[in-house]
């Protein structure tokens, strides 16, 4: 499907490939295995899905790092999406800042494109907004680097309507990437989702299985590992978990109902609204199970049943337990 209006063409659905890596020197959702993720890619990429989604700061290069192993030898298969703006020194720790300055950007893209070993990156997102430097400047950079041949397509991400207005005035944005699901809309909420549509703006949806709460997988917040990245997350403390997985268990009915999982039917939700989901995995099977979803198709009834059991403004709890960079 296209992306945006200016030519970039891609799957119905993506890859996300943070959860490969650590974040912060812990992994994200499980331990991962480089060879497993490695064959995750490729097995996307055999069925249809080559549009990966990485970013600077996931595993501070790592990532980038294992993508670029992936698809050694293949690089004109893949669209390669990634992300700079969480500030990394020159020795690729983080910093703790934001940075969307564009002597930054320079340094970050050249970064980026020796980590993915390219010469050239096909959706170039700003990862979060750097409340200290306006958007204007940071995408005439951005846009600067389309110029020079070094980025195809320019996005955001997590940002309001006004900076996905003032940035489109200045280049076209293809797409904004935000978390976006069954049980986290704040985005219609804001009507963000009504700024996209008007300006021909696609949305990437990340975490479209709500970092797997969806998949059922998840018993409790005790059942997470002591450095599960989710423990500290607002949506996965006790009380709220437990309260999300009433609705869950709502939303499973229905998937059995049509012999899907409740992964499947949620992403099959998304891309029926018309966006593109990347959800995250390292396995193999689970890049299976995703794929399949393409093939599913929600009628209007389905759509309203879904609604009814969750409801847009559902309290389901903060994504993040700091939430002051997100939607600005």
């Amino acid at each position: 499907m296209a992306l945006g209006n200016e030519g970039l063409v891609v799957p119905v659905i993506g890859l996300g490939c943070m959860s490969m890596s650590k974040l912060k020197g812990s992994y994200v959702y499980g331990k991962a295995d480089e060879t497993e993720a490695i064959a995750a890619i490729h097995k996307s990429l055999e069925l249809g899905g080559n549009f990966l989604d990485t970013a600077d700061m996931y595993g501070e290069g790592e990532n980038e790092r294992l993508i670029s192993k992936a698809i050694e030898g293949n690089r004109d298969k893949y669209i390669i999406a990634t992300k700079f703006g969480v500030e990394l020194d020159d020795d690729s720790k983080r910093t703790g800042n934001l940075n969307g300055s564009r002597a930054y950007l320079k340094k970050a893209v050249e970064r980026s494109l020796k980590n993915l070993n390219t010469d050239y990156i096909d959706l170039y997102y700003l990862h979060r907004l750097d409340p200290n430097v306006p958007i204007e400047e940071t995408v005439d950079g951005m846009s600067e680097l389309v110029k020079e041949g070094k980025v195809r397509y320019i996005g955001l991400s997590e940002v309001g309507s006004e900076t996905i207005r003032k940035a489109h005035r200045v280049h076209p944005i293809t797409a904004v990437e935000s978390e976006y699901s069954l049980i986290e809309r704040q985005i219609e909420e804001l009507h963000i989702l009504d700024t996209l549509k008007e300006l021909g703006i696609s949305l990437v949806s990340y975490s479209p299985l709500s970092r797997g709460f969806i998949s059922g997988t998840i018993k409790s917040h005790n059942s997470l590992d002591a450095d599960d990245w989710r423990r500290w997350m607002p949506r996965f403390q006790e009380e709220q978990f437990n309260k999300n997985m009433e609705l869950l268990n709502e939303v499973k009915k229905v998937a059995e109902e049509k012999n899907i999982t409740p992964s499947q039917l949620a992403l099959a939700w998304v891309i029926n609204k018309g966006h593109v989901p990347i959800p995250g995995t390292k396995r193999v099977k689970y890049v299976e199970e995703n794929i399949a979803s393409t093939d599913i198709k929600l009628s209007q009834d389905d759509f309203d049943r879904l609604e009814r059991i969750i409801p847009l403004g559902t309290p389901t709890g903060d994504r993040y337990a700091n939430m002051s960079h997100v939607n600005l």
